[in-house]
């Protein structure tokens, strides 16, 4: 090997120990940002578990008054745990502000100091959402105990390893998807002044889409007009159901063998269109971009 090479070769070495220390830099100023203001957090955090109880009287009320043991292969019992199993997606793969904050970013000139400093935005914006995550986990994971050792009556008998591993990835994939969804969203603020209502219509269709205020199993009866194909079908390869549906299903044993396996797959094709499709936008933007007002 030349001398050349092995030079070349220690540059890139060092410039991968430069980005990887200039990204964990970010991190340990994002979870000391998180943990500033703690107690306000917590108490944030404390207050999304209060809509447990109203679903839990909420679908016992439904299924009362239907007269029927299960609704759309769902038992009153499965739709309480599958309700459960959504918030732990939603802690995943929500990003509350993200979508918003880039774009006001944009709007008032904050965003300029990330083109003239060498730190990637996108990446600081990740470090930001893991440190986010970490600290949320901290404060959430005995509430989130209790609520499910309370509730275990309502879940079916654990599932095997491979299961848990394909959840379990389907949960950090869901994080992955929602950050790359919502900073997209975010940097349509290059084209336009106001993104406000663009981020709530999205946010709108996303809830309705992910299976977070019902299953998608719910949606198979209504037609689209195409021979064979119901709404159910078409929602499925949006990448919504990542957010909230496709983990929850996976953990009650809805989606199991080859149907499980494509749908990480195209979980991961959707991950990775939508990194793309982010750093495309994230240049584009930032080409026609003027640096006023910060």
């Amino acid at each position: 090997m030349s001398s050349g090479t092995l030079a070349e070769s220690g540059r890139s070495g060092r410039g991968v120990l430069t980005s990887l220390h200039i990204w964990w830099r970010m991190l340990v100023i994002c979870l000391e940002e998180r943990l500033a203001y703690r107690s306000d957090f917590a108490l944030g955090t404390l207050m999304r578990f209060l809509p447990i109880v109203t679903q839990v009287f909420l679908w016992t009320a439904v299924f009362a008054a239907s007269s029927r043991s299960d609704i759309a292969g769902y038992s009153r019992d499965n739709i309480v745990a599958y309700y459960l199993l959504t918030m732990i997606t939603r802690a995943f793969s929500s990003m509350p502000g993200l979508s918003g904050g880039i774009a006001r970013s944009i709007r008032d000139g904050s965003v300029k100091k990330y083109l003239i400093q060498p730190v990637d935005y996108v990446s600081f914006l990740l470090a930001s959402r893991v440190a986010h995550k970490l600290v949320y986990y901290a404060v959430a994971i005995v509430p989130f105990a209790i609520v499910f050792v309370v509730c275990r009556s309502y879940f079916p008998p654990a599932p095997d390893s491979l299961t848990v591993l394909a959840y379990l990835v389907s949960l950090v994939l869901s994080f992955l998807l929602g950050f790359f969804l919502e900073a997209t969203l975010g940097m349509i603020g290059f084209w336009f002044l106001e993104v406000s209502s663009i981020i709530f219509a999205y946010m709108l269709l996303q809830y309705l889409l992910s299976g977070h205020m019902f299953p998608i199993d719910m949606l198979a009866g209504i037609p689209t007009g195409l021979a064979g194909i119901s709404l159910a079908d078409v929602v499925r390869w949006l990448p919504f159901q990542y957010t909230a549906y496709f983990p929850a299903s996976v953990w009650l044993g809805k989606v199991q063998g080859w149907e499980l396996a494509g749908g990480l797959v195209l979980e991961v094709a959707w991950l990775a269109a939508m990194i793309i499709i982010c750093r495309l936008v994230w240049r584009r933007g930032t080409r026609r971009y003027s640096g006023f007002g910060g």
